[in-house]
Formats: C-alpha cells, sequence, structure tokens
C-alpha cells in the first residue's frame, strides 16, 4: 500500500499537489473558525444561562420588573405625595390637624343645609385657619400653599361639608384666582389681602342664560367711556356661586378691539369688578337639591363703571384668562369629591 501510493503521489504533477494542499489548508480553516464561533457561542450562552434556579432577583424599584417577581411596587408610579419636601409636609400637617378638628367640633352641616347658608361662626372659624386664602402667597395674606397641599386640605373640607366646600371654592379656586395667576402687581396689592383674609368673599361671573359652556357667545358688553377712563358694562350672569354677597367679581364681557389693519371686532375682556362700583345687583338665592348652604344666584350689571386698571389680562384677552382659572376650578372638584382620600 505504502509502495503504492508512493507511485501514486509520484504521478502528481507538483502543480496538481499544491493545488490539493492549498484546498486542504483552506477546509481546516473553515473547520477551525467554524469551531471558534460555536465554541463562542456557547461560552455566551453559558453565562447568560443561571447557574442556579435559587439566584435572587434584582433588588429594584421598577414597577414592570417586579410584576415578574410577584411584586407590586408603587413607589415609582405613585410617588404623591413624596412630591413635597420635608418643610411643606411639615406645614400641611399644621394646617390638616386643626382643620380636621374644626370640621368635627364647630361645623354642622345638617344645619348648614338646613339654613340654607354657612353659619357665621363658622365662617369666622375658617377665617381665623386661614382657609379663605390657601394659595394666595404670604406676601398678600395667604398660607402659600402648592396644588399638592391645597389638594388635600380641600378633601377635608368636602370630606365634611360640600356647602363649606363650594363655598370657599367659588371663592378661592376661581373667584379670585384670576388675580393670583393674571393680576398685575397693583392689582394683587389692592385686592388679594382682603379676600385672603375672607373680610370679601369673590366670584366667578361667566355663565349667562344664552351662553353656557360656548364662553364666546356671551352678551355681557363693555364699552370704553369717551374720556377713556372706565368701561361701561351691562349685561347679566346666572348660577354664579357666592353671587348674591361676593364683593370682588372676575367678570367677563364683550369689548370693541380694533387690531392694527384699523378693523373693529369683539373680543372677551376679564374684568376685577368691585360690588361697591354701584349698579351691581344680585337676584335671590337659587332653590336646590343639594348642597343648599352654598349661595348660587344671578348677578346683574347695569351701567357700572370699571376703572381701566381693573382689566385682568389685557383687553380681547379674556380667553386666555378663563382656560387657567377653569383648569383650577375642575382640580378642585377633583379633590372636593374625593373624600375617600388615601391620606393617613
Amino acid at each position: 500500500m505504502l509502495r503504492f501510493g508512493s507511485a501514486t503521489l509520484a504521478k502528481l504533477s507538483k502543480k496538481a499537489l499544491a493545488s490539493s494542499l492549498e484546498q486542504l489548508r483552506r477546509e481546516i480553516g473553515f473547520i477551525r473558525a467554524l469551531s471558534t464561533v460555536t465554541a463562542t457561542k456557547e461560552a455566551k450562552d453559558e453565562k447568560r444561562t443561571p447557574k442556579s434556579s435559587s439566584q435572587k432577583p434584582l433588588d429594584t424599584k421598577s414597577f414592570a420588573m417586579n410584576l415578574f417577581n410577584g411584586d407590586i411596587v408603587t413607589d415609582q408610579i405613585l410617588p404623591y405625595p413624596e412630591a413635597l419636601d420635608s418643610e411643606q409636609k411639615e406645614t400641611l400637617k399644621m394646617i390638616v390637624d386643626p382643620a380636621e378638628k374644626f370640621f368635627k367640633e364647630v361645623n354642622n352641616p345638617a344645619k348648614n343645609d338646613e339654613l340654607e347658608k354657612v353659619e357665621e361662626h363658622t365662617l369666622q372659624g375658617l377665617r381665623e385657619l386661614g382657609a379663605f386664602g390657601l394659595q394666595v402667597a404670604p406676601e398678600y395674606g395667604g398660607v402659600g400653599l402648592n396644588n399638592s397641599q391645597y389638594a388635600r386640605a380641600v378633601e377635608i373640607v368636602g370630606a365634611s361639608d360640600m356647602g363649606v366646600g363650594i363655598t370657599l371654592g367659588a371663592h378661592q379656586s376661581i373667584g379670585f384666582k384670576g388675580i393670583v395667576l393674571f393680576g398685575t402687581e397693583e392689582q394683587k396689592r389692592k385686592y388679594l389681602p382682603s379676600v385672603a383674609s375672607g373680610e370679601k368673599f369673590a366670584a366667578f361671573c361667566l355663565t349667562e342664560p344664552s351662553s353656557g359652556s360656548d364662553a364666546g357667545s356671551i352678551k355681557s358688553r363693555a364699552v370704553l367711556s369717551h374720556d377713556g377712563k372706565h368701561f361701561i358694562l351691562n349685561g347679566s350672569k346666572i348660577w354664579i356661586s357666592n353671587g348674591g354677597f361676593a364683593e370682588i367679581m372676575t367678570v367677563f364681557a364683550q369689548t370693541p378691539v380694533t387690531d392694527e389693519s384699523g378693523n373693529t371686532k369683539d373680543k372677551v375682556t376679564a374684568f376685577i369688578v368691585e360690588r361697591q362700583f354701584g349698579g351691581v345687583t344680585s337676584g335671590p338665592p337659587e332653590k336646590k337639591m343639594g348642597i343648599k348652604a352654598s349661595n348660587t344666584a344671578e348677578v346683574y350689571y347695569d351701567n357700572v363703571k370699571i376703572p381701566v386698571e381693573n382689566v385682568l389680562g389685557g383687553v380681547g384677552q379674556g380667553f386666555k384668562v378663563t382656560p387657567c382659572v377653569i383648569q383650577s376650578l375642575n382640580s378642585f372638584k377633583t379633590c372636593l369629591f374625593n373624600t375617600r382620600g388615601r391620606w393617613p
């Protein structure tokens, strides 16, 4: 066999032999490369495969990952009230405890409902608690709560007496909210101290007999006087909370506005109106099926002279004021009706 093989090889040309050897080398190289890839893949798979089924799960706050571990960890999806720092929490506690005690021991919701108004001693107690200016900055005589703190305070009121809740909410969540958000420094210094103390009540006057959610269709109208010092307001509003006794009102009316091209068009403007301006009257309180302690009434404006300084947010800019105030109202209503809070 050996001699036969040698003879056979001898017959092969050197060129054919070289070609065969080269082919063999390539095949061997391919096999080695394939083996290397296979070994590398197996090593990676081994690293990914847990060495033991008793390996401990990752310590994480992730809500989704903990679901796979059979746990519900809500730290990252329900952070409230962790939005408050330690000082804000302490401030809130100083308000919550006395407020809860007040509504248990002083306020009488059944009596308020029977009288169809909040008792005066209850209103005075709320003034002493600072409840009329919870989100007004301290420099204007308020408590200075942020939205999270305010939400907690509103829950306490709603859990006790919705009539008181609406009275307070109509006063500060919308009544003078426009002054807080859009008022000039002069307007804030003039009006906020008296409403924050509860000395004067506020109301938000937008809805009319022919205009509900479509604020652009309001008919109340304010025209600039000849001397340019006042706007003369005429019109009426319906279903106004605190409308029967509010002294300070945010009132919306159509005003003629001339653009740069000289075209005049009616646009909605917000005004700060005082009852003492004259020409402001209210109808009797509406008879309601529930929440009777909150006052709801029509308000009428007959040639009311409003100083030009009392324009709120700019002439023709009423639609910039309205949505921001309404958003505040929606937040207030959510907290007011969520009377079974998750608080300790």
